[in-house]
């Protein structure tokens, strides 16, 4: 029976724990683990409960001695020994257990990928290892022995001793047990060194299975460059002699950061221009330094408890961004990552599975990795940096380094460091952390005509719908980025930061010499909806002028919007002022291609549908998809002339490089492939996967194949060329359901499904598949029910196996209950076809309890 577990119940565990010694004797399938712990009592009296599950208990001792049976108590998941039974004073509990890594198919603890012995520990894996207090805030420093005959042997910290088949570790930093790691196995490394900034030598390793090592030299560059980047921007210096990164292919997350020894999902590290795409490149570089800067923001400071799990998720994900702003482009970044967080947190936030950034409850803690916790706790440092401005910023983050370097620590601690490096009182603004659901900001003007030509003036209000359990939403502390911009271009004021904290309020601009276009919200300064009566014209305007990338971008989409929810309502004509636009923008589009390629791409699927619900209208996926297509062979019939011109122009010379530029120029070219598809059949798509050079080329094109149901003899080249490439299979897998017309992806799906190299225990190839359909908007939802059918199908059968992937892929329902009444027929069914498993494992089983009772 799952538990809720609550923030207001925390309690802080009574002993401390001041060494931990482990001795591993590794075997596929009994495996033993001896654990000597150092306890100090820290509140007399107290039982010592400890966590596990699944462990075959051999021997249990205390100071050397075995305690009374009867002082002993096991259950489920916890070992407790009774107060009576241990020593007044300081004491060690040593154990003895026996696991099986090979039928350790939840990827959690210690398992066995492709014959290579690897651990995933966050957030509660550690307790299939070891008998242990399996929280964060218990934090060691770790000895751990490896015993095995296999050649690479890895764990945490600084190599003390190596000889055949035994190796030694020693991490000095104390860390709680999910930052634990062990690799072992027939591995290669690619080595090189990074000399500090204090003069410390460190010795670099990625770790890759034989055959892999030629595709292991970007993710060593990106390690050094996050490296530098870290000691540059925040004065972060590594602080162990060895930084190990290790690929396997089995893996629940994308990578985890376990100090010195940091385990990649392998699609995050291997990367070569024939089988990897400038995304790819993109998203490694950007994980990887994800990983690193966790070294401080996770590792040296970690969470107190799981409820405070964006306190090093948000704060890391924004050092992240900030990173990748700095390798490549700032502004097309913050669209990325708007355009993300949109998609995903957005949805999350009007949805069954809102909760804030910090819960005060949850029954499973893996099923608040979410885009909650990560993307809108960036959006959050994002503000709190505006707000206090780079140089206040810069003094907090070295208060609370400072102050809490070896601490666990909660979101209080975080906002207490700028609260006294500031003066700023952040009362209002802990609201963020607290509080669920996405504010909407709703912005009207008033013009007044006078003898200096006129004052406007701004009026900002704000509301935040209920979310479950938080029917009453209080105003927050809302930064609101404002520009004015002449009607013919330049700025008649620059940029300035209005803070809203009431539910309305208002700001006057005086001595304008004629009314402007209002530019709000710009940089996306808060992570809120804006509603902003803009006409047409000026929406152009911005789009034409607007000094503020993101704003001239959202200017172009507000107007792709209106268009297409107007053709879904019956206007087939609609979008002329938006195809005009898009028009006149694209004469410059050669100046910036990644930025021109963000504002060519019409907005998605999904969120045309979540504006439409908003509206009070119920979405029709069927005309969405058919809006979205008119609109985009309209656009494309008016610009042909110029969008085959940068398809051509925009051919990358010469070597790849997946830098920026030359990134972004593939980027545009195939935005306008896409266009161009709709009028040739798919002529030139084939013409540029005969030629492609490299695999953004191929995947673009083929992309662009598969949606006009030309891409046969281009799917089998790629089977004969790649076949046994396991990453490259995986886009096999995902474009195929995910790009073609919605009435043919099912059953595309059910081929695919039924191949013998869909290997579905895999959380890659699974996630490529039923993720692919899912993310066909139209298909998923079909009006017969076949896209729920299909991915409830797969669900099911991965529960017992895998539960984490099976409650995150379990996602894809959450905005079942907004469509007609047919197809919640159909996607209730399929839920409570889930839900019926009689073994249904906590993690899916907390996610559709939460899914079902938004239905009502």
């Amino acid at each position: 029976m799952a538990r809720t577990r609550l923030l207001a119940d925390y309690r802080p565990f009574p002993f401390a724990l001041t060494e931990t010694r482990l001795r591993f004797d590794l075997a596929p399938t009994a495996t033993r683990v001896r654990a000597e712990l150092d306890f100090a009592p820290a509140v007399p009296g107290a039982d010592l409960v400890l966590d596990g599950a699944g462990l075959r208990t051999l021997s249990l001792r205390i100071d050397g001695v075995e305690p009374d049976p009867a002082a002993i108590t096991m259950g489920d998941e916890t070992l407790t020994i009774s107060a009576g039974a241990l020593p007044g004073g300081s004491f060690t509990l040593s154990t003895e257990v026996e696991i099986d890594p090979e039928r350790n198919t939840a990827l959690e603890g210690l398992y066995l990928s492709g014959g290579i012995f690897c651990t995933q520990c966050e957030a509660e894996g550690f307790r299939h290892i070891t008998w242990y207090p399996d929280r964060p805030d218990v934090m060691a420093p770790f000895r751990v022995q490896i015993r095995s005959d296999l050649p690479v042997l890895l764990s945490n910290g600084n190599p003390v001793a190596a000889e055949p088949g035994l190796a030694e570790w020693h991490d000095p930093w104390p860390k709680p047990a999910y930052l634990f790691a062990l690799v072992a196995g027939e591995l290669e490394a690619l080595s090189d060194r990074f000399t500090t900034m204090t003069g410390r030598d460190v010795a670099l390793n990625v770790w890759v299975r034989p055959g892999d090592l030629p595709r292991a030299g970007f993710a060593m560059e990106a390690l050094k460059k996050s490296m530098l980047w870290d000691e540059r921007v925040y004065g972060r210096e590594y602080d162990l002699d060895v930084f190990n990164i290790v690929a396997v292919d089995d893996f629940n997350m994308g990578a985890m950061e376990n100090k010195g020894l940091n385990i990649f999902n392998s699609k995050l590290v291997l990367a070569s221009p024939d089988t990897a795409t400038d995304t790819d490149y993109e998203r490694i570089e950007a994980v990887i330094a994800h990983e690193y800067f966790h070294n401080w923001t996770g590792n040296r400071i970690t969470c107190r408890d799981w409820f405070q799990l964006c306190l090093k998720e948000g704060l890391t994900v924004f050092r992240d961004q900030q990173f990748t702003s700095d390798m490549r482009s700032a502004a097309v970044k913050r669209i990325e990552d708007v355009v993300t967080l949109r998609a995903r947190q957005f949805r999350e936030d009007a949805g069954p599975l809102a909760h804030p950034p910090r819960p005060d409850h949850y029954e499973e803690i893996n099923n608040f990795y979410t885009a909650t916790v990560y993307e809108k706790g960036a959006e959050v440092i994002g503000m709190l940096k505006r707000l206090v401005g780079d140089g206040n910023y810069r003094a907090a983050l070295d208060l609370y380094f400072d102050r809490h370097d070896g601490q666990a620590c909660t979101i209080e601690d975080w906002l207490k460091v700028f609260e006294d490096a500031t003066g700023r009182d952040l009362t209002q603004f802990a609201r963020w952390y607290t509080d669920a659901g996405t504010p909407e900001v709703t912005l009207v003007e008033a013009w007044d005509e006078d003898e200096a030509g006129g004052t406007l003036t701004l009026s900002l209000s704000q509301t935040t719908k209920p979310t479950p359990g938080q029917p009453d939403k209080p105003p927050r502390v809302i930064p609101v980025a404002v520009g004015l911009i002449g009607r013919n271009g330049g700025e008649q004021r620059p940029t300035e930061l209005l803070e809203l904290t009431g539910p309305t309020q208002g700001w006057r601009f005086e001595g304008l010499g004629s009314r402007p276009v209002v530019s709000a919200l710009r940089g996306f300064s808060a992570p809120v909806v804006l509603r902003h009566d803009l006409d047409e014209a000026g929406r152009a305007t911005l789009l034409a002028h607007d000094t503020d990338p993101f704003a001239r971008w959202e200017a172009g989409r507000g107007l792709a919007i209106d268009a297409l929810i107007a053709r879904v309502g019956g206007d087939t004509d609609a979008g002329a002022a938006y195809v005009r636009a898009i028009g006149s923008f694209l004469d410059g589009a050669a100046a910036d291609p990644a930025f021109a390629a963000l504002v060519l791409r019409l907005p998605p699927e999904d969120e045309i549908a979540t504006l439409l619900h908003d509206r009070g209208i119920v979405p029709d996926p069927d005309a969405i998809h058919a809006a979205r297509e008119s609109l985009a062979r309209d656009l494309a019939r008016a610009h042909e002339g110029t969008l085959a011109a940068l398809f051509d122009a925009m051919e990358v010379p010469g070597p790849y490089s997946p830098d920026a530029e030359p990134s972004g120029r593939r980027a545009l070219r195939l935005e306008a492939l896409s266009l161009l598809t709709r009028l040739d059949g798919g002529a030139r798509a084939r013409a540029l996967w005969d030629g492609a050079r490299n695999m953004t080329e191929r995947m673009g094109a083929l992309a662009s194949l598969v949606r006009v149901g030309q891409a046969d003899d281009a799917l089998r080249g790629m089977e004969t060329e790649f076949g046994a490439n396991r990453l490259v299979m995986d886009k096999f897998f995902a474009v195929q359901p995910m790009a073609a017309a919605p009435g043919r992806a099912v059953e595309i799906a059910r081929t695919l499904a039924g191949r013998p190299d869909f290997d579905w225990r895999n959380p890659n190839r699974f996630r490529a598949l039923i993720g692919g359909l899912s993310a066909n908007h139209a298909a998923f939802h079909a009006a017969d029910g076949s896209g729920y059918d299909f991915v409830a199908d797969w669900l099911t059968r991965l529960d017992p196996v895998n539960p984490q992937t099976t409650a995150r892929m379990a996602s894809a329902f959450e905005t079942w209950t907004r469509y007609d009444a047919g197809r919640r027929k159909h996607a209730r069914a399929a839920l409570e076809r889930i839900a019926s498993l009689p073994r249904l494992s906590r993690n899916t089983a907390e996610m559709l309890t939460r899914l079902l009772a938004a239905g009502g």
